[in-house]
C-alpha cells in the first residue's frame, strides 16, 4: 500500500515513516508540511491513502483534502490528527474523508489504512462515540428517501443504526425479531449502495442530517 503523510511536526512525519514502513504493509512514498504539500505530493505520487494531519497553518489539511476530492473524487483521504474538535468531525465528514483517527490511537493507524484500503469508512473509538451526540444537534435537511425507495419503517432503522443501536437492540425497540431487523439492514445497504453499518452511518450523518 503506497500512502502519502503529510503533518506540519517534521519529526511526526518522519516517526511516522518509519514506524509504518517497519511493518512491511505500507510504503510511504513522500512526506510533507503544509497543505500545499499534500495536493503536489497527491498529484505526483497518486498514492493509495492519503494520511494528513488537520492543523498545518492558515491552510488546513482538511482544505487539502477539498482540493484532492476535487482532483480525484475517488481519493481516499485520512485524517491522523490529535484535535478530536466536533467542527473537524463534521467536515470531515462532509467532505468525504474516508476516516478520522487520533494519533493517541497509534495501534489504529495500519489496520485504519488497511480498512479504508478496503473500501470501509474508519473513524477512532473516541470519535465514533461522539458521532451519534452530533447527529442529534443537526437539523433534519429533508432528505429525499423516496428516491432510493427508502420505506418508513427503513428510514427508522437507518436513524436508529446511526444512534449507535445493535441490531438487538432495535429489534426490541421496533418490536421486531433480529432477523427481520437484519433483512431490513441488508435491503437498505443494497439499495444505498453502501458496504456496512459504519457506512450508513456516515450516509446518514452527511446526506440526512447535514
Amino acid at each position: 500500500m503506497k500512502i502519502i503523510a503529510v503533518d506540519d511536526d517534521k519529526l511526526v512525519a518522519i516517526s511516522l515513516k518509519t514506524i509504518l514502513e517497519a511493518t512491511g504493509k505500507v510504503e510511504v512514498a513522500a512526506l510533507g508540511s503544509n497543505a500545499e504539500d499534500a495536493v503536489r505530493l497527491y498529484k505526483e505520487h497518486r498514492p493509495d491513502v492519503a494520511l494528513l494531519d488537520i492543523r498545518m497553518g492558515e491552510v488546513t489539511g482538511l482544505d487539502a483534502a477539498k482540493e484532492i476530492l476535487a482532483l480525484d473524487k475517488d481519493a481516499r483521504v485520512l485524517f491522523l490528527t490529535t484535535f478530536s474538535d466536533d467542527e473537524y468531525i463534521v467536515e470531515s465528514l462532509k467532505i468525504g474523508a474516508k476516516g478520522y483517527i487520533l494519533k493517541q490511537d497509534f495501534d489504529d493507524i495500519v489496520p485504519a489504512l488497511e480498512a479504508v484500503m478496503s473500501g470501509a469508512n474508519v473513524f477512532g473509538s473516541e470519535v465514533t462515540s461522539r458521532i451519534p451526540e452530533l447527529m442529534n444537534s443537526r437539523t433534519n435537511t429533508g432528505f429525499d428517501f423516496e428516491k432510493y425507495d427508502i420505506s418508513e419503517r427503513e428510514q427508522e432503522i437507518i436513524t436508529l443504526v446511526a444512534e449507535g443501536l445493535s441490531n438487538k437492540e432495535i429489534s426490541s425497540k421496533l418490536f421486531l425479531s433480529e432477523g427481520t431487523v437484519r433483512n431490513y439492514l441488508s435491503t437498505i445497504l443494497e439499495k444505498l449502495g453502501l458496504r456496512d453499518r459504519t457506512q450508513l452511518a456516515v450516509f446518514y450523518y452527511k446526506e440526512v442530517r447535514g
